[in-house]
């Protein structure tokens, strides 16, 4: 697993976005930007999660930052997860989790004693800069927007 530090520079990546198109991190240079992991569409933990940066999303906006969401579903299943929660921001389809693992979201989870590997619900705060200023790995779905909102403040 990676692991990253504050004031690191955030590995740049480029993924195909709920709308087709392809999403550069270097675009966002001189916006802040909270990049969350996710490990699935339209579950009740990602969904709330989801909800909470959408429901918070103006307070973001006014912070001059944007929010970006990735998983590793598709671009279909990205299109009905944010057409069915009316979420104001894209999501971005990492189906091999490269860009996951670079951030250090994707690692060892357990379910029912079955160990296996997956997303690991995370999120970073970068900088106008284009550097980590928040990382927070395994947090909840609410904990993660709360933190998100304070390392914006």
């Amino acid at each position: 697993m990676t692991t990253l530090k504050i004031g690191d520079p955030a590995p740049d990546f480029a993924l195909p976005s709920d709308s087709g198109d392809t999403v550069r991190l270097a675009d966002y240079r001189g916006k802040r930007v909270v990049l969350y992991f996710y490990p699935k569409d339209d579950t009740p933990g990602c969904t709330a999660q989801a909800c909470g940066f959408r429901d918070a999303y103006v307070q973001i906006e006014e912070k001059n930052a944007v929010v970006l969401g990735i998983s590793p579903d598709g671009v279909k299943s990205h299109t009905k997860f944010k057409t069915k929660f009316n979420l104001p921001f894209r999501l971005l389809a990492d189906e091999d989790h490269a860009v996951t693992e670079a951030y250090g979201a994707w690692g060892e989870k357990s379910m029912y004693g079955k160990k296996y590997m997956g997303v690991v619900r995370s999120h970073v705060v970068i900088d106008e800069n284009g550097n980590l200023a928040d990382i927070q790995i395994k947090v909840s779905p609410t904990d993660s927007v709360e933190k998100a909102l304070q390392a914006l403040m």
